[in-house]
C-alpha cells in the first residue's frame, strides 16, 4: 500500500455510505493521531486500539446525526506524489464554510482552527465537512 491515510480516509467512507457503527483501520501512530483530530472536531465518537492476530487496530465509532454520517465528505489534499504545504495566513483561504482541515504542522497533527491560533502552518493533509 502506497497510501495508507487515503486507504484509512476510503475505509471510513465506505463504512459510512453502509451506516456501519464501527471500522477497523490497521494501527500506525500517524493514523491514531489522526483520529485524535477526528474526536476534537467531533467527527467521529471514539476510537480505540486493539490486536487482533498479532496485529494492532484502530477501531474508529462512527458518528451519525439524524441517520446521516457526520462526515459528509472527506477529501485528500497532499498526497505522496504531490505534498501541498500552506502558511498560518493561507489557511482561512481553504477554510470556507463548515470545512475543516487536518494540517501535519512542527508540533504534531492539528486542525486549522488550532493551527492558526498556534501560528504554525505545515502540510494539509486532507479536508473535512
Amino acid at each position: 500500500m502506497t497510501d495508507p491515510i487515503s486507504d484509512m480516509i476510503a475505509r471510513i467512507k465506505n463504512a459510512q455510505n453502509i451506516q456501519k457503527a464501527k471500522v477497523f483501520v490497521p494501527h500506525s501512530k500517524f493514523k491514531e493521531n489522526f483520529a485524535k483530530v477526528l474526536v476534537t472536531l467531533d467527527f467521529i465518537d471514539s476510537f480505540k486500539k486493539v490486536t487482533r492476530a498479532k496485529r494492532m487496530f484502530l477501531v474508529l465509532t462512527l458518528k451519525y446525526q439524524n441517520e446521516r454520517p457526520a462526515i459528509s465528505d472527506i477529501i485528500r489534499i497532499s498526497k505522496p506524489g504531490r505534498r501541498y504545504y500552506i502558511s498560518t495566513k493561507e489557511i482561512s483561504k481553504l477554510t470556507r464554510g463548515y470545512t475543516r482541515l487536518v494540517i501535519s504542522t512542527p508540533k504534531g497533527l492539528m486542525n486549522d482552527m488550532d493551527a492558526k491560533k498556534t501560528g504554525l502552518g505545515g502540510e494539509v493533509i486532507c479536508r473535512v465537512w
